[in-house]
């Protein structure tokens, strides 16, 4: 059941709400302030957000929350003037309604919102274990802490990734890292960088992340 957090001031017009989506299988979650909205958006799958609200407005909110959460937000407002629906939107908004609100259509863009949400996020993240790449933004994650990675680094561990259970040879990851012939790049450098990035993971001996295959190339270990 998806967990909605319902930032709205006026409070007959949340509890109208709040009863509609109820009865559409939705979990709401209220707040009438920001400061309210800042104490509870963490634990939720998705943000219905107004923009004027008593001690701030859904802009700080929006703003806060893109620093550190994807989840989907949708403005929820009466300010329906193009440079307010601009703004919402280039502060990372997905979408942007405004009233009087139409239960029918809030709730269509609600579950279209956490439909493009669902396919993108599949894209644009890989897991492995307890690693979790984010190819878009060029971001490694181990238990949640990021891993501090060159470039040469991620892309060699992304080719890996993405090729998980082949056997990738030498000469195959150094035509990927520096896309020229690999013949004609030092064959010790790619041993170095394979060296450095299984510090950087910290391998565990017992459970690597890499496998080398003597005298061919490497592959990710366990699969």
């Amino acid at each position: 059941m998806m967990k909605i957090l319902l930032v709205e001031d006026d409070e007959t017009l949340s509890m109208g709400i709040e009863y509609s989506l109820k009865n559409d299988g939705f979990e709401v979650e209220c707040a009438y302030t920001l400061k309210q909205a800042e104490e509870k958006y963490e634990d939720v799958d998705m943000i219905l957000l107004d923009v004027t609200l008593p001690d701030g407005t859904g802009y700080d909110l929006c703003r806060k929350v893109r620093k550190k959460s994807e989840v989907p937000i949708i403005f929820l407002t009466a300010c329906d003037e193009e440079v307010n629906i601009v703004l919402g939107l280039d502060m990372g908004a997905d979408d942007y309604i405004t009233k009087p609100v139409r239960i029918r259509e809030l709730t269509a863009r609600i579950k279209a919102v956490a439909r493009r949400k669902s396919k993108n996020t599949s894209n644009d993240m890989i897991t492995f274990r307890n690693l979790t790449i984010y190819p878009l933004k060029y971001e490694v994650y181990k238990d949640g802490e990021k891993i501090q990675l060159t470039t040469m680094e991620y892309k060699l561990l992304l080719m890996m990734i993405k090729n998980m259970g082949n056997v990738l040879t030498r000469k195959q990851l150094l035509s990927s890292l520096w896309d020229v012939d690999g013949d004609f790049i030092e064959e010790k450098t790619l041993t170095v960088y394979i060296k450095r990035l299984r510090e950087k993971l910290k391998e565990d001996k017992n459970c690597p992340y890499i496998e080398t295959i003597r005298g061919i190339g490497y592959r990710i270990a366990g699969v």
